[in-house]
This record gives structure tokens, sequence and C-alpha cells, in this order.
């Protein structure tokens, strides 16, 4: 162990995202020789499990700049015992634990009769960094939903034994990330696909003192055991919801902890401003569809501006955002709509390399000026045929002539 910071970090999604990259910095900040390993064990039902522990090993090289290792315990029940035991001793040695999506559920119980909540529980006493988001978010609390079994095969709402990391601070609280999820469109999805009327049968359910901690998605709270405090990060708040009366904290707000154990009589928290450096202009967003919206009206303004340089840097920019964003294990189709947006305007480079960025009104325009000078005189002159020839003429350029009451106007009429 390389550390005395004791830190508790949820994520309510986006764990793996450009935009929780920033607070995973400022954890792995707080470690001398960072020994950092991905608790992979929520998704090990998985099919694609390999790939998700590739995603989240290159997402933190990549963006992080820190190796992270897979704890192989995608399988703890009925697996090889020195296997098992193993990745519990590398979990023992780490000084930062990760884990993410998948099953609360499959999790909880290949967790149960093991001793992984035991040493979870001991590096926040001892010294080390827990980030748990998304499926792994739901198993901290007193209380975890069972989110496929109520959403996906409809089960009467019912909550299951949570290991209960926030006992360490006497925090009594179920903890419900995707709070503000809209994925279901017209129907409600918000509370981790509970919806609220699903909630409000899970809330009649918990013991007297015990609340619901509501992280929104792409947003955290860093719960600092030292110092005593919450801090909530990302894009999104973080909601303390007594039976159903919810107070909400807005990024850059810190909590303490007396406010986590008390929500009830809980003051109003103060907001810290936080200034953020970047680098280069970034766009914030949640979800890798709304980064390509911006990014193609970026390219779309820069084109009617004839801007050439600021269209291909909007390309480039939202090539490098869907790399970014290909982590994300909640991108699901995004990536492929981003990619459609950026072909679309990778075509519409191509047409005006072809055709110019320049309006070819203005490369013509004197030509045709002078053209209608002379056509006005020999109109005065009541010379039609000449005045019908230069406006024939004009025509066979694609030019079209309009006498209206207020003057002559010209429309250049470009081919298809």
């Amino acid at each position: 162990m390389s550390t005395t910071a004791r830190i508790l970090a949820i994520m309510g999604s986006g764990e793996t995202s450009p935009t929780m990259v920033k607070t995973h910095r400022q954890l792995i900040g707080r470690l001398t020789q960072p020994n950092a390993v991905v608790l992979d064990t929520p998704y090990g039902f998985q099919e694609n499990a390999p790939e998700l522990a590739l995603r989240a090993v290159e997402y933190f090289d990549v963006s992080v700049n820190t190796a992270i290792t897979p704890l192989g315990l995608t399988r703890m029940i009925g697996a090889d015992p020195l296997v098992v035991q193993q990745g519990l001793s590398a979990l023992t040695d780490a000084d930062y634990v990760f884990a993410g999506p998948g099953s609360p559920t499959y999790a909880l119980r290949q967790w149960k009769n093991t001793q992984v909540s035991h040493i979870l529980h001991e590096k926040l006493q001892r010294g080390g960094i827990v980030t748990f988001s998304s499926a792994a978010a739901l198993t901290i609390g007193t209380r975890t939903v069972p989110v496929y079994e109520i959403y996906k095969c409809g089960e009467e709402p019912y909550w299951l034994e949570g290991l209960n990391l926030l006992s360490e601070l006497n925090i009594p609280a179920a903890v419900i990330p995707h709070y503000n999820n809209t994925e279901g469109g017209h129907h409600d999805t918000r509370f981790c696909y509970l919806g609220e009327v699903r909630l409000q049968m899970l809330e009649q359910q918990l013991d007297e003192g015990e609340y619901v901690l509501g992280i929104d998605e792409h947003t955290g709270i860093v719960i600092d055991l030292n110092e005593r405090t919450a801090e909530v990060v990302g894009n999104g708040v973080v909601t303390l919801r007594v039976k159903g009366n919810s107070t909400t904290f807005a990024s850059g707000e810190i909590l303490s902890i007396e406010q986590l154990q008390n929500p009830s009589v809980a003051p109003s928290a103060t907001p810290t401003p936080s200034v953020v450096v970047r680098a280069t202009p970034q766009v914030e967003a949640t979800s890798l569809v709304a980064v390509a919206q911006q990014r193609r009206e970026e390219f779309e303004t820069a084109l009617a501006l004839g801007n050439a340089n600021d269209a291909t840097r909007a390309v480039l920019e939202l090539e490098n955002d869907i790399k970014l964003w290909s982590a994300d294990t909640l991108t699901g189709t995004d990536a492929d709509a981003a990619r459609e947006i950026l072909r679309s305007m990778i075509v519409k480079l191509g047409t005006a390399a072809t055709g110019g960025l320049a309006d070819p009104r203005e490369r013509v325009a004197p030509y045709v000026e002078a053209l209608l000078a002379i056509r006005k005189i020999v109109r005065a002159e009541k010379r039609f045929d000449l005045s019908d020839i230069v406006r024939d003429a004009l025509a066979l350029a694609h030019i079209e002539v309009r006498d209206t009451p207020d003057g002559v106007e010209w429309l250049l009429q470009v081919p298809e």
C-alpha cells in the first residue's frame, strides 16, 4: 500500500468515458505509487467480459495515464481456488480498486462467503481508494436494487443486502446510480430504470433512518473518510431522497459527513468553485451522440463561413472523440450514430474540395455587374435586341436576370 488516503468514490455512470477522466486522475494523484486493479466480478457472467476488461485497461492507460490490472475474479463460485486466492491477494495489496458495469445481483452472489467485502472494508479503514460505478455502485449501500430482476424480468420491487461500505461512516443509505436515466423515452426509467412508482414501493421497505442516495449519470461523489467531506463531481447532481423528499447537490458542492449521516436535517451544501484548465477546447456532454452532434454544428458553421481549417478540425476532433468514448461500456449504438455523422462530414468536405468553399457569386459578380450595366444602357436606348443578347448570354452561364420594381436582380444557378 502506498497511501494513507481513505476515499470511497461512487459514480452514477460514465466510469470509462471522457467525463470521468479528471476525477480518476485526481484520485490516482493521491497515491505515491499507485497499484490499481479492476474488480471484474460484476460483468463476469457476460460473454464479452474479456473485452470489457481490456477497455478498462486501455482507458486507464490512455486517458488516466495509469496501469491497471484486472483481478480475474469474474467467477468465484466453483472457480479454481488458487485463481480466486491470487485475485483476493492482489485485491488486498491494491490501493486503487475500480469496479463498474454488470449485474449487482451476480456480483453479490459471487462475493458472498468470500473475503471481498472484508478486504474492501479494511481498505477504507486503513488506507486505499475504492471507486465503484454503475452496477458496482448499487452494492455499496445498506441495500442493493436487483435491477435486472425487477426491470427486465418483472419481479416485484425488493431489496438485497448490500456490501454497506458506507457503514464505515455510519451513512444509512441505499445507493442508486443512473438516477436521471432517460433511455426509456416515453416511459420512466429514472432511478436506475426503476421509475417513480417502483422507487416509492422500495422506499416503503426501508427501515427508519434509511434513505436513497441517488447519483446522476456521468456524475460522482467522492467521500473522503479522513477529511469527513463528500464532493460532488461530474456533469449532474447527487440527490439525498428521504421518504420521497429530495435535496440535490450540484457538481463542485461539498457536503459534510454529518449531512450524509442524517440528510433529513442537513443544511444546504456550500458551493465550492472549481477552476478547470484545459489545453484545448473540449465539448462537455454526457454521451458520444451529444458530442457528435456538437461537432457537426461546429462543422456546419465552419462550412457556412467558408472556413476549411475549422471544418477539418471539427472532423478530426470527432474522430478523436469516438476513440476517447470507445472505452465507455454504455455507449451502445452511439458509436454507430457518431460514425455516421463523421462520414457525412467527410462527404461534405469532399464536395467542398471539388466545388470550393468560397461563394461562386463573389467570383463572377464583377463580370455580371459589368454586363448588366451595358444591358441597362441599351435598354434605356430601347435597343431591346441587344438587351436580350446580354440576358441570353448570362442565361447560358447559369445566371438568371430578373427585372423587379426595385431594380435588376440576378441569381447564380449552380449546376447539379
